[in-house]
């Protein structure tokens, strides 16, 4: 029985979870945009948005979790210096999912999963492009 057990099993051993958790919200934070499957995506919302919510705690204790979690030094830095001040007045919701195709070779359900609040470089992308 699988009382009071929480998450996904996706397939994977317990180690190999973890692994798979830490990039995909490694790559989230970095890109502020990834593409995966539906399961993986719901499971790593939760993941993101206590990240963020350390960030936006901004003591060394925090980072220090935040560095237990994701991969690189510069997406720490990034959370805490951009993704973090975005989303000051904002409590929770971090994250939005946008069903998007299904997979030729399995028909899986794949979403992207992005960021609520945009980052300045799509901003200024925006408004430089001409409009008509």
């Amino acid at each position: 029985m699988r009382h009071r057990k929480r998450g996904r099993q996706l397939g994977r051993n317990s180690k190999h979870r973890l692994a798979l958790f830490r990039n995909l919200a490694t790559s989230l934070l970095e890109h502020e945009r990834i593409e995966t499957t539906e399961a993986k995506a719901k499971e790593l919302r939760g993941i993101t948005d206590r990240l963020i919510t350390l960030g936006k705690q901004g003591t060394l204790h925090a980072r220090r979790g935040a560095l237990r979690v994701l991969r690189t030094k510069q997406s720490v830095k990034k959370l805490f210096d951009d993704v973090a001040k975005r989303f000051s007045a904002r409590d929770g919701g971090y994250t939005r999912i946008i069903k998007t195709r299904q997979r030729p070779g399995d028909a899986a359900k794949l979403v992207a999963i992005e960021l609520v609040e945009k980052g300045n470089e799509s901003e200024n992308a925006s408004s430089t492009s001409p409009t008509k």
